[in-house]
């Protein structure tokens, strides 16, 4: 195995954690009776939620995620 592929598997286990923290900072989707309604989306925060805390975690997350299969791929394909 050259150093690529190691550097390349370290990054990967990066990702990896940084993943799982992301996943359990975030919070559930189940906001009350109030999810039911429809209400949560008319208050500022439900229409700012992008520029939120929750938000941010979100684009992260798939960011990460994107990364997370993209390295998966190329580390299977033996090309390193």
């Amino acid at each position: 195995m050259s150093v690529l592929s190691y550097v390349v598997g370290v990054i990967f286990m990066l990702v990896c954690a940084a993943l799982v923290v992301l996943v359990l900072a975030q919070e559930g989707k189940n906001q009350g009776l109030g999810a039911i309604q429809g209400t949560v989306e008319n208050t500022y925060w439900g229409k700012n939620k992008g520029r939120s805390r929750e938000g941010v975690l979100k684009k992260v997350t798939i960011i990460l995620s994107v990364l997370f299969v993209v390295i998966a791929i190329v580390l299977n394909m033996n090309i390193l």
